[in-house]
Protein backbone atom coordinates (compact mmCIF):
# COMPACT_ATOMS: atom_id res chain seq x y z
CA UNK A 1 0.00 0.00 0.00
CA UNK A 2 2.84 2.27 0.06
CA UNK A 3 3.38 2.27 -3.43
CA UNK A 4 0.14 3.98 -3.64
CA UNK A 5 1.83 7.20 -2.41
CA UNK A 6 4.24 10.12 -4.03
CA UNK A 7 6.46 9.91 -1.39
CA UNK A 8 9.18 7.29 -2.70
CA UNK A 9 9.65 4.84 0.25
CA UNK A 10 13.13 6.02 1.12
CA UNK A 11 11.88 9.53 2.65
CA UNK A 12 9.85 6.80 5.23
CA UNK A 13 13.04 5.04 5.48
CA UNK A 14 14.82 7.87 6.37
CA UNK A 15 12.05 9.06 9.11
CA UNK A 16 11.88 5.28 10.54
CA UNK A 17 15.65 5.18 10.67
CA UNK A 18 16.60 8.52 12.24
CA UNK A 19 13.72 7.93 14.85
CA UNK A 20 14.93 4.42 16.16
CA UNK A 21 18.48 5.66 15.87
CA UNK A 22 17.86 9.16 18.08
CA UNK A 23 16.05 6.59 20.20
CA UNK A 24 19.37 4.17 20.84
CA UNK A 25 21.61 6.57 21.04
CA UNK A 26 19.73 8.26 23.90
CA UNK A 27 19.18 4.62 25.44
CA UNK A 28 22.99 3.89 25.06
CA UNK A 29 23.91 7.68 26.17
CA UNK A 30 21.53 7.55 29.15
CA UNK A 31 22.21 3.93 30.67
CA UNK A 32 18.48 3.06 30.83
CA UNK A 33 17.57 0.29 31.26
CA UNK A 34 17.19 -1.64 28.02
CA UNK A 35 14.40 -3.72 28.09
CA UNK A 36 11.76 -1.98 28.93
CA UNK A 37 12.88 1.70 26.84
CA UNK A 38 13.80 -0.54 24.01
CA UNK A 39 10.03 -2.16 23.68
CA UNK A 40 8.45 1.43 24.35
CA UNK A 41 10.76 3.00 21.47
CA UNK A 42 9.98 -0.10 19.13
CA UNK A 43 5.96 0.83 20.30
CA UNK A 44 6.05 3.84 19.00
CA UNK A 45 8.05 2.67 15.84
CA UNK A 46 5.57 0.40 15.12
CA UNK A 47 2.97 3.12 15.17
CA UNK A 48 4.27 5.53 12.93
CA UNK A 49 4.39 2.54 10.16
CA UNK A 50 1.14 2.04 10.86
CA UNK A 51 0.06 5.49 10.29
CA UNK A 52 2.43 5.90 7.13
CA UNK A 53 0.03 2.59 6.22
CA UNK A 54 -2.91 3.21 7.21
CA UNK A 55 -3.91 7.47 7.87
CA UNK A 56 -0.70 9.55 6.62
CA UNK A 57 2.90 9.16 5.41
CA UNK A 58 5.36 9.87 8.35
CA UNK A 59 6.54 12.15 6.61
CA UNK A 60 3.75 14.57 6.33
CA UNK A 61 2.37 13.49 9.47
CA UNK A 62 5.87 15.27 11.06
CA UNK A 63 5.55 18.23 9.30
CA UNK A 64 2.09 18.83 9.98
CA UNK A 65 2.83 18.08 13.72
CA UNK A 66 5.80 20.75 13.39
CA UNK A 67 3.52 23.17 11.61
CA UNK A 68 0.86 22.97 14.62
CA UNK A 69 3.79 23.40 16.93
CA UNK A 70 5.24 26.70 15.63
CA UNK A 71 1.60 27.58 14.89
CA UNK A 72 0.37 27.04 18.51
CA UNK A 73 4.17 28.57 19.80
CA UNK A 74 3.84 31.84 17.63
CA UNK A 75 0.11 32.51 18.67
CA UNK A 76 1.06 32.06 22.12
CA UNK A 77 3.66 34.57 21.66
CA UNK A 78 1.64 36.64 20.17
CA UNK A 79 -0.78 37.30 23.28
CA UNK A 80 1.76 37.54 25.44
CA UNK A 81 3.35 41.29 24.72
CA UNK A 82 7.37 41.53 26.77
CA UNK A 83 6.87 43.21 29.90
CA UNK A 84 8.02 46.73 30.34
CA UNK A 85 11.43 47.25 30.61
CA UNK A 86 11.28 50.93 32.72
CA UNK A 87 11.92 50.40 35.89
CA UNK A 88 13.80 47.25 35.75
CA UNK A 89 17.35 47.59 36.88
CA UNK A 90 19.40 44.26 35.18
CA UNK A 91 23.37 43.82 36.78
CA UNK A 92 25.43 42.72 33.51
CA UNK A 93 28.52 40.79 34.58
CA UNK A 94 31.60 41.14 32.37
CA UNK A 95 35.43 40.72 32.89
CA UNK A 96 35.90 44.03 34.84
CA UNK A 97 32.31 43.98 36.63
CA UNK A 98 32.96 40.09 37.69
CA UNK A 99 36.14 41.08 38.91
CA UNK A 100 34.87 43.45 41.03
CA UNK A 101 32.72 41.46 42.34
CA UNK A 102 33.82 38.18 43.17
CA UNK A 103 34.58 38.99 46.54
CA UNK A 104 30.78 39.79 47.52
CA UNK A 105 30.17 36.31 48.32
CA UNK A 106 29.04 36.66 51.92
CA UNK A 107 26.62 39.63 50.94
CA UNK A 108 23.16 38.67 51.44
CA UNK A 109 21.59 42.10 51.58
CA UNK A 110 22.10 46.37 51.81
CA UNK A 111 26.46 45.53 51.01
CA UNK A 112 25.33 44.04 47.98
CA UNK A 113 22.52 46.69 47.12
CA UNK A 114 25.22 49.51 48.02
CA UNK A 115 27.70 47.85 45.43
CA UNK A 116 24.84 47.53 42.65
CA UNK A 117 24.41 50.87 43.46
CA UNK A 118 27.98 52.00 42.86
CA UNK A 119 28.61 49.75 39.72
CA UNK A 120 25.32 51.61 38.13
CA UNK A 121 25.44 53.00 35.02
CA UNK A 122 24.81 56.60 34.61
CA UNK A 123 21.44 56.06 33.10
CA UNK A 124 20.42 54.38 36.32
CA UNK A 125 17.98 56.21 38.62
CA UNK A 126 17.44 55.27 42.22
CA UNK A 127 13.91 53.93 42.56
CA UNK A 128 12.20 54.94 45.26
CA UNK A 129 12.81 52.82 49.06
CA UNK A 130 9.67 50.95 50.64
CA UNK A 131 10.46 51.15 54.50
CA UNK A 132 9.74 48.61 56.97
CA UNK A 133 10.19 49.25 60.58
CA UNK A 134 11.39 52.79 59.12
CA UNK A 135 15.16 51.03 59.29
CA UNK A 136 15.18 48.95 56.70
CA UNK A 137 15.34 49.76 52.96
CA UNK A 138 15.43 47.22 50.12
CA UNK A 139 16.58 47.70 46.25
CA UNK A 140 15.51 45.95 43.44
CA UNK A 141 17.03 44.11 41.12
CA UNK A 142 15.29 42.70 38.34
CA UNK A 143 17.94 40.56 35.99
CA UNK A 144 21.45 39.18 36.40
CA UNK A 145 22.67 38.57 33.26
CA UNK A 146 25.82 36.13 34.22
CA UNK A 147 28.02 37.09 30.57
CA UNK A 148 31.33 37.02 32.30
CA UNK A 149 33.80 34.20 30.52
CA UNK A 150 37.32 33.12 29.29
CA UNK A 151 38.76 30.61 27.43
CA UNK A 152 42.17 30.76 28.45
CA UNK A 153 44.02 28.65 26.26
CA UNK A 154 43.27 26.03 23.83
CA UNK A 155 44.69 22.43 22.89
CA UNK A 156 44.43 18.65 23.61
CA UNK A 157 43.53 18.31 27.42
CA UNK A 158 46.82 16.47 27.54
CA UNK A 159 48.93 19.09 26.31
CA UNK A 160 46.66 21.91 28.57
CA UNK A 161 47.81 23.46 31.68
CA UNK A 162 46.50 22.74 34.58
CA UNK A 163 46.48 26.08 35.33
CA UNK A 164 44.51 26.23 31.87
CA UNK A 165 41.91 24.14 33.55
CA UNK A 166 41.74 26.22 36.80
CA UNK A 167 41.75 29.56 35.22
CA UNK A 168 38.27 27.88 33.15
CA UNK A 169 36.56 26.92 36.15
CA UNK A 170 37.11 30.11 38.23
CA UNK A 171 35.91 32.52 35.85
CA UNK A 172 33.26 30.63 33.68
CA UNK A 173 32.14 28.58 36.57
CA UNK A 174 32.96 29.66 40.55
CA UNK A 175 32.92 33.31 39.14
CA UNK A 176 29.18 32.95 37.82
CA UNK A 177 28.27 31.03 41.19
CA UNK A 178 29.75 34.03 43.40
CA UNK A 179 28.02 36.65 41.55
CA UNK A 180 24.58 34.68 41.41
CA UNK A 181 24.65 33.81 45.21
CA UNK A 182 25.67 37.65 45.83
CA UNK A 183 22.73 39.24 43.68
CA UNK A 184 19.99 36.17 44.22
CA UNK A 185 18.44 38.07 47.51
CA UNK A 186 18.14 40.97 45.32
CA UNK A 187 16.59 38.97 42.30
CA UNK A 188 14.57 36.75 44.60
CA UNK A 189 12.56 40.28 46.07
CA UNK A 190 11.66 41.26 42.90
CA UNK A 191 10.54 37.93 40.98
CA UNK A 192 13.07 38.91 38.22
CA UNK A 193 15.73 36.54 36.02
CA UNK A 194 18.92 35.28 35.99
CA UNK A 195 20.10 34.34 32.19
CA UNK A 196 23.69 33.00 32.42
CA UNK A 197 25.83 32.89 28.71
CA UNK A 198 27.18 29.57 28.20
CA UNK A 199 28.55 27.94 25.20
CA UNK A 200 27.62 24.58 22.97
CA UNK A 201 31.13 23.49 24.09
CA UNK A 202 29.64 23.21 27.31
CA UNK A 203 27.16 20.09 25.41
CA UNK A 204 29.35 18.69 23.01
CA UNK A 205 33.21 17.95 22.55
CA UNK A 206 34.80 20.43 20.59
CA UNK A 207 38.30 19.87 20.13
CA UNK A 208 40.73 21.52 21.78
CA UNK A 209 38.46 23.00 24.14
CA UNK A 210 38.41 20.47 27.05
CA UNK A 211 39.08 23.11 29.70
CA UNK A 212 36.83 25.39 28.50
CA UNK A 213 33.61 22.98 27.58
CA UNK A 214 34.53 21.62 31.27
CA UNK A 215 33.99 24.63 33.00
CA UNK A 216 30.61 25.40 30.76
CA UNK A 217 29.75 21.83 31.61
CA UNK A 218 29.68 22.76 35.07
CA UNK A 219 27.71 26.02 34.42
CA UNK A 220 24.88 24.34 32.46
CA UNK A 221 24.18 22.11 34.93
CA UNK A 222 24.57 24.68 37.98
CA UNK A 223 21.52 26.68 35.53
CA UNK A 224 19.96 23.57 35.39
CA UNK A 225 19.34 22.90 38.91
CA UNK A 226 18.86 26.64 39.59
CA UNK A 227 16.23 27.26 37.54
CA UNK A 228 14.15 24.25 39.41
CA UNK A 229 15.36 25.43 42.89
CA UNK A 230 14.02 28.89 41.58
CA UNK A 231 10.96 28.45 40.01
CA UNK A 232 8.83 28.52 43.75
CA UNK A 233 10.26 31.87 43.92
CA UNK A 234 8.53 32.93 40.60
CA UNK A 235 12.40 33.60 39.49
CA UNK A 236 12.75 32.57 36.11
CA UNK A 237 16.23 31.28 35.10
CA UNK A 238 17.54 30.69 31.57
CA UNK A 239 20.72 30.17 29.28
CA UNK A 240 21.86 31.28 25.75
CA UNK A 241 24.20 29.20 23.74
CA UNK A 242 25.41 31.80 21.22
CA UNK A 243 27.09 30.25 18.06
CA UNK A 244 31.11 31.91 17.55
CA UNK A 245 31.08 35.59 17.44
CA UNK A 246 34.32 38.09 17.29
CA UNK A 247 35.15 39.19 20.89
CA UNK A 248 38.12 40.92 22.07
CA UNK A 249 39.82 38.50 23.12
CA UNK A 250 39.19 36.37 20.32
CA UNK A 251 41.08 38.63 18.03
CA UNK A 252 43.69 39.61 20.15
CA UNK A 253 46.95 37.42 18.63
CA UNK A 254 49.45 39.30 20.69
CA UNK A 255 47.37 37.32 23.86
CA UNK A 256 47.38 33.93 21.98
CA UNK A 257 50.76 34.04 20.52
CA UNK A 258 51.63 34.86 24.33
CA UNK A 259 50.03 31.72 25.95
CA UNK A 260 51.25 29.17 22.81
CA UNK A 261 55.10 30.26 23.88
CA UNK A 262 53.76 29.57 27.50
CA UNK A 263 52.57 26.32 26.61
CA UNK A 264 55.82 25.01 24.48
CA UNK A 265 58.04 26.01 27.21
CA UNK A 266 55.57 24.61 29.96
CA UNK A 267 55.64 21.50 28.46
CA UNK A 268 58.00 18.38 29.20
CA UNK A 269 60.61 17.49 26.39
CA UNK A 270 59.23 14.26 25.94
CA UNK A 271 55.45 15.20 25.29
CA UNK A 272 56.82 17.76 23.09
CA UNK A 273 58.49 15.73 21.02
CA UNK A 274 55.79 12.87 20.73
CA UNK A 275 52.87 15.89 19.53
CA UNK A 276 55.25 17.99 17.39
CA UNK A 277 56.07 21.92 17.58
CA UNK A 278 54.35 22.13 14.34
CA UNK A 279 51.29 20.63 15.27
CA UNK A 280 50.83 22.99 17.94
CA UNK A 281 51.32 25.86 15.93
CA UNK A 282 48.89 24.48 13.16
CA UNK A 283 46.00 24.18 16.02
CA UNK A 284 46.86 27.81 17.03
CA UNK A 285 46.98 29.01 13.36
CA UNK A 286 43.44 27.09 12.77
CA UNK A 287 42.14 28.92 15.74
CA UNK A 288 42.95 32.02 14.68
CA UNK A 289 41.14 31.32 11.30
CA UNK A 290 38.26 30.28 12.96
CA UNK A 291 37.90 33.77 15.19
CA UNK A 292 38.93 35.89 12.52
CA UNK A 293 35.78 34.18 10.30
CA UNK A 294 33.17 34.61 13.59
CA UNK A 295 30.46 36.84 13.18
CA UNK A 296 31.36 40.45 14.11
CA UNK A 297 27.45 41.36 15.09
CA UNK A 298 26.64 40.22 18.77
CA UNK A 299 23.14 41.82 17.94
CA UNK A 300 21.26 38.26 17.82
CA UNK A 301 22.96 37.95 21.43
CA UNK A 302 21.68 41.01 22.79
CA UNK A 303 18.48 40.42 21.37
CA UNK A 304 18.42 36.89 22.74
CA UNK A 305 19.48 38.51 26.19
CA UNK A 306 16.80 41.10 26.46
CA UNK A 307 13.74 38.74 24.96
CA UNK A 308 15.03 36.28 28.17
CA UNK A 309 15.02 39.13 30.65
CA UNK A 310 11.66 40.70 29.36
CA UNK A 311 9.31 37.73 27.89
CA UNK A 312 6.72 36.64 30.07
CA UNK A 313 6.96 33.01 29.83
CA UNK A 314 10.96 32.61 29.51
CA UNK A 315 12.51 29.36 27.72
CA UNK A 316 15.24 27.22 29.73
CA UNK A 317 17.32 27.45 26.48
CA UNK A 318 17.82 29.85 23.73
CA UNK A 319 19.87 28.87 20.40
CA UNK A 320 21.25 32.71 19.95
CA UNK A 321 23.19 32.68 16.24
CA UNK A 322 22.88 30.65 13.18
CA UNK A 323 23.47 26.96 13.15
CA UNK A 324 23.49 26.08 16.88
CA UNK A 325 19.75 24.42 15.95
CA UNK A 326 21.33 21.91 13.21
CA UNK A 327 24.15 21.36 15.27
CA UNK A 328 22.18 19.95 18.80
CA UNK A 329 20.05 18.15 16.31
CA UNK A 330 23.14 16.48 14.79
CA UNK A 331 24.35 15.68 18.24
CA UNK A 332 21.12 14.42 19.27
CA UNK A 333 20.11 12.30 16.74
CA UNK A 334 23.06 11.42 14.72
CA UNK A 335 25.57 8.85 15.55
CA UNK A 336 28.54 9.44 17.61
CA UNK A 337 30.83 9.21 14.87
CA UNK A 338 29.03 11.94 12.19
CA UNK A 339 28.70 14.46 15.12
CA UNK A 340 31.99 14.17 16.30
CA UNK A 341 33.19 14.10 11.87
CA UNK A 342 30.45 17.39 12.09
CA UNK A 343 32.47 18.95 14.88
CA UNK A 344 35.82 18.59 13.52
CA UNK A 345 34.62 19.98 10.20
CA UNK A 346 33.48 22.63 11.61
CA UNK A 347 35.58 24.12 14.17
CA UNK A 348 39.33 22.90 13.64
CA UNK A 349 40.02 20.95 10.10
CA UNK A 350 43.20 19.75 10.70
CA UNK A 351 45.82 18.38 7.98
CA UNK A 352 48.70 17.15 10.28
CA UNK A 353 48.27 14.40 12.99
CA UNK A 354 50.75 14.26 15.91
CA UNK A 355 54.33 13.61 14.97
CA UNK A 356 54.62 10.08 17.05
CA UNK A 357 51.57 9.06 15.44
CA UNK A 358 53.55 10.04 11.60
CA UNK A 359 56.59 8.45 12.99
CA UNK A 360 54.83 5.29 13.50
CA UNK A 361 52.69 5.35 10.02
CA UNK A 362 56.06 6.38 8.43
CA UNK A 363 57.22 2.83 10.43
CA UNK A 364 54.22 0.79 9.24
CA UNK A 365 54.00 1.49 6.08
CA UNK A 366 57.79 0.95 5.44
CA UNK A 367 57.50 -2.03 7.27
CA UNK A 368 54.58 -3.61 5.43
CA UNK A 369 56.12 -2.73 2.12
CA UNK A 370 59.07 -5.01 3.56
CA UNK A 371 56.85 -7.92 4.73
CA UNK A 372 55.57 -7.33 1.16
CA UNK A 373 58.85 -7.88 -0.46
CA UNK A 374 59.73 -10.88 1.98
CA UNK A 375 56.47 -12.85 0.19
CA UNK A 376 57.33 -12.19 -2.92
CA UNK A 377 60.76 -13.59 -2.61
CA UNK A 378 59.95 -16.20 -0.83
CA UNK A 379 57.29 -17.21 -3.69
CA UNK A 380 60.00 -16.98 -6.02
CA UNK A 381 61.77 -19.24 -3.87
CA UNK A 382 59.05 -21.68 -3.68
CA UNK A 383 58.61 -21.19 -7.25
CA UNK A 384 61.75 -21.95 -8.21
CA UNK A 385 62.26 -25.09 -5.78
CA UNK A 386 59.38 -26.20 -7.56
CA UNK A 387 61.19 -26.31 -10.98
CA UNK A 388 64.32 -27.62 -10.00
CA UNK A 389 62.21 -30.39 -8.59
Amino acid sequence: MIENYNIPFWIYLAVVSLFVGGAMKKILACHLSVGPTLVAWLGATVLVERLWVVCLPAMLLLVLLAAMGCIYSRSRTAQLPNLPAQGKAVFITGSRAEGRTSHHRSDRGGEACQHLHSLASSRFRHPPHKRSNQNKKFCCLWGLVNNAGVCVNFGEAELSLMSTFRGCMEVNFFGTVDVTKSFLPLVRQAKGRIVNISSPAGDQPFPCLAAYGASKAALNLFTETLRHELNPWGVRVSTILPSSYKTATSTNHAYWEQQHKLLLQSLSPALLEEYGEDYMTETKDLFHSFSEHANPDLSPVINTIVKALLSPQPQARYYAGPGIGLMYFIHSYCPFSISNRFLQKLFLKKSLVPRALRKQSGLDMNLGLHNNNNEENNKNVVFTLFILS
